[in-house]
């Protein structure tokens, strides 16, 4: 029997809710040092030499202290306030990025990742090009070092994205769409809707892209991705519709580009999953 033909699980979302990453820190950390949720965005932090102890005040998701002692990343995908805890003087060597989730807290692939992945290096293959290119450049100054450190950082973020989709028991992750992507049949189904939220989608047409029958499909999904597949579809298509509210985008464009029969469909269903209006969400999130 023929092997399946390869998908690619990520690039229909990142296309449309970009990661982006900005150079934060290079070099040692001493000291106590505070990245406050009310920042808003996440981090990006790679322990390169030494130990260091992290702590998590008043967190429930994650041990309250943990400790390193070998190079080690630390992704905090949601802002999401923690404390390192390091000697006065010659504290450990790090690498840190801020990191800007397109879309916030509606950006579906940061709402799917557990609040804290912490891995050693060398439990990640693939990252030692990326990391190497990217340590060159943070450890002196020279023209563009900025630019080019930021788009490493991606780079990074994404081979790390690559890697929780095979390992998402290592990571922790949770029934949701990280776990659907990890399943190849679940994931053929999931990357067409992605490519396509405007499709006529039935469920017999997604339990065709997964190769399975309707009922094990629905079964299947509802166990791994912790909901139906109608209902993960017009999450999916909502959250699209709130990017492209912030961009400018019109209703109507949006209605027929997300597979809805007139903007008033898309504004009911809108209502229904966010709990306002198109317009008045739209007044609250441009403020």
């Amino acid at each position: 029997m023929q092997a399946p033909t390869p998908i690619d699980r990520l690039s229909g979302i990142l296309d449309r809710f970009r990661v982006r990453a900005q150079l934060h820190h290079a070099g040692a950390l001493c000291g106590l040092n505070h990245f406050d949720a009310g920042a808003g965005h996440g981090y990006l932090h790679v322990l390169r030499r030494g130990a260091l102890e992290v702590s998590h005040p008043g967190a429930r998701d994650v041990p309250e202290r943990m400790r390193f002692a070998e190079p080690t990343l630390l992704l905090y995908v949601r802002p999401f306030t923690h404390r390192f805890h390091n000697p006065p003087a010659d504290g450990p060597d790090f690498t840190c990025a801020r990191l800007i989730f397109e879309g916030g807290a509606d950006n579906p692939l940061a709402r799917a990742l557990p609040p804290l992945i912490a891995l050693p290096l060398a439990r990640v293959p693939g990252l030692h090009s990326a990391l190497d290119l990217l340590f060159a450049e943070t450890d002196r100054i020279r023209c563009g070092q900025r630019l080019l450190a930021d788009r490493l950082f991606e780079v990074v973020v994404l081979q790390l994205l690559r890697w929780l989709l095979d390992h998402p028991e290592e990571a922790g992750v949770r029934p949701g769409l990280v776990a659907g992507l990890s399943d190849p049949r679940l994931a053929r189904a999931l990357a067409a809707m992605h490519d396509a939220p405007g499709e006529r989608w039935t469920l017999a047409g997604m339990a065709s892209r997964a190769g399975m029958s309707r009922t094990a499909f629905a079964d299947t999904f509802r166990e791994v991705v912790g909901q139906t597949p109608a209902d993960y579809l017009s999450g999916w298509r909502i959250a699209l519709a709130q990017s492209r509210l912030r961009e400018g985008r019109p209703l109507k464009i949006l209605a027929d580009e997300l597979g809805y029969a007139n903007p008033s469909a898309l504004s009911r269903a809108f209502t229904a999953r966010v709990g306002r209006s198109p317009r008045d969400w739209l007044a609250t999130a441009s403020t």
